[in-house]
């Protein structure tokens, strides 16, 4: 396998996560050193890789691109960004970034040319639809297309040779300069398809498995996600179907959603995210708080690769704003949360699912399998060999017997979840299953009574 195929990424939204201001005056910050600390978190959380960015320089939110090849002065120097990402390697973690390829701050370089030359520009081909007739909020004295309705973000044409070779040398700076994993391009749903078979093409170059993760919000992901183009890209099609599958007590919107992914990209992994810095926390949008618990559980075990968006480990909430989404990217200081490794039940479950994830193949390998299914009660295996995971879980308030028939042929299964953890150990050595709960088997059924708002994960042998 490749490393993301058995990743647990941990997403950090680095200007908020440190404080730093809204707008880019130029005042230089120093917060490595706290994202050194939230690293070590994301390792003792179970995690193998981080997804860190907006990172470059911007003007504002991170997503108006000033400088491709500038760690953005408000966290920190390059230098600062390189000793981090040798830092996370040697805990063995993986590290990946904003790539914001689509378009591009007003600062950046191009378009201050484009803006002192108008006409005479070498870089006026580098921008969509630029009409020199025209003007905008900015006074500019032209217009041109942008992304999302605002010309703070410039559409670049990913169509013209020397844009699309300034992003190629700007990854191979990355990855040359600070050694990065991989990237996450944003807005990928409205990038060039060329532009991205062209990037899958030098992606194989310069570095074995650097992986590419595309933010899509909705169509046929496989699209997207295929041999040519992308190895992944955001599923907020199942992220909507697990809330909204909570708060309606209807578990067969997921488990059709499931299957529908299933049915379109095959064997791609998705990536998996209960939220991000661009929606509401779960937390926030759980109807009845106790679900967090099963939802969390579907995080980890069904098929894809799994992100926990920093604070959410910590049942942190956050409402998106109508005007700023600030308020989902919040400071926050690792000290205030250090009792809840062991006494808050969320943060030690997300500690257990992510050295389950790694400790057992069937969850990262494992063909998905749909057992039970009604309203409020769900189960399904991940099936690997002669081996399998079966992942239980109840959203009524009430406990639930199941009787759920077992896709290989069971002899002994245990409850991953009553595992105790060591926490002197290393979070990717295995967890202690002797200690573990044993589960009944009859021919060839797992007997089981599920609390309510909870879940148990067996791990079923022959």
């Amino acid at each position: 396998m490749a490393w993301y195929d058995s990743a647990v990424f941990y997403h950090i939204y680095p200007l908020g996560l440190c404080g730093c201001g809204h707008d880019n005056n130029g005042e230089m910050g120093q917060h490595f050193n706290k994202l050194t600390q939230w690293a070590a978190h994301a390792k003792k959380i179970g995690c193998n890789a981080i997804y860190i960015g907006p990172l470059f320089e911007s003007g504002t939110h991170g997503y108006d691109t000033i400088d491709y090849r500038k760690v953005d002065g408000r966290l920190g120097t390059n230098k600062d960004f390189k000793e981090w990402v040798a830092y996370c390697h040697k805990q063995g973690l993986r590290v990946i970034v904003d790539g914001v390829f689509n378009h591009s701050g007003r600062g950046f370089f191009a378009f201050q040319d484009l803006k002192e030359k108008r006409e005479q520009s070498p870089y006026r081909d580098w921008f969509m639809n630029v009409n020199f007739y025209g003007n905008n909020e900015y006074n500019d004295g032209f217009c041109y297309e942008n992304w999302g309705g605002h010309n703070l973000l410039v559409k670049l044409n990913q169509r013209n040779p020397q844009v699309k070779d300034y992003h190629f040398e700007t990854i191979r700076f990355w990855v040359d300069e600070f050694d990065i994993d991989g990237i996450r391009l944003d807005a990928a749903d409205v990038l060039d398809f060329d532009f991205m078979k062209d990037l899958r093409r030098v992606a194989n170059e310069i570095k074995p498995e650097f992986w590419l993760m595309g933010e899509v919000i909705h169509g046929d992901y496989g699209r997207w996600a295929n041999p040519q183009m992308l190895h992944s890209v955001t599923n907020y099609e199942l992220h909507k179907g697990i809330f909204s599958g909570h708060n309606d007590h209807n578990y067969f919107e997921i488990a059709h959603t499931v299957r529908r992914l299933e049915g379109l990209c095959g064997d791609v992994k998705l990536y998996t995210f209960v939220d991000n810095h661009d929606v509401a926390r779960i937390y926030s949008k759980l109807n009845e708080k106790a679900h967090l618990y099963p939802v969390t559980m579907l995080l980890y075990t069904l098929y894809g690769v799994p992100s926990v968006y920093y604070g959410s480990e910590f049942s942190i909430e956050g409402a998106k704003d109508r005007s700023s989404d600030w308020n989902l990217r919040p400071e926050l200081e690792l000290e205030d949360y250090e009792d809840t490794y062991t006494k808050d039940e969320i943060t030690n479950l997300h500690c257990l699912l992510g050295r389950a994830k790694q400790q057992f193949a069937e969850l990262s390998q494992g063909r998905y399998k749909e057992l039970v299914l009604t309203n409020r009660q769900y189960a399904f295996g991940r099936i690997l060999d002669k081996s399998a995971m079966i992942t239980a879980v109840n959203n009524d308030e009430n406990d639930f017997h199941m009787e759920i028939p077992l896709p290989v042929h069971g002899v002994k299964a245990v409850d991953i979840l009553t595992a105790e953890i060591d926490w002197e150990k290393d979070p990717q050595e295995s967890l202690d299953i002797t200690a573990c709960e044993e589960l009944e088997i009859r021919d060839n059924r797992l007997i089981i009574d599920v609390p309510g708002n909870k879940g148990v994960l067996a791990w079923v042998t022959a």
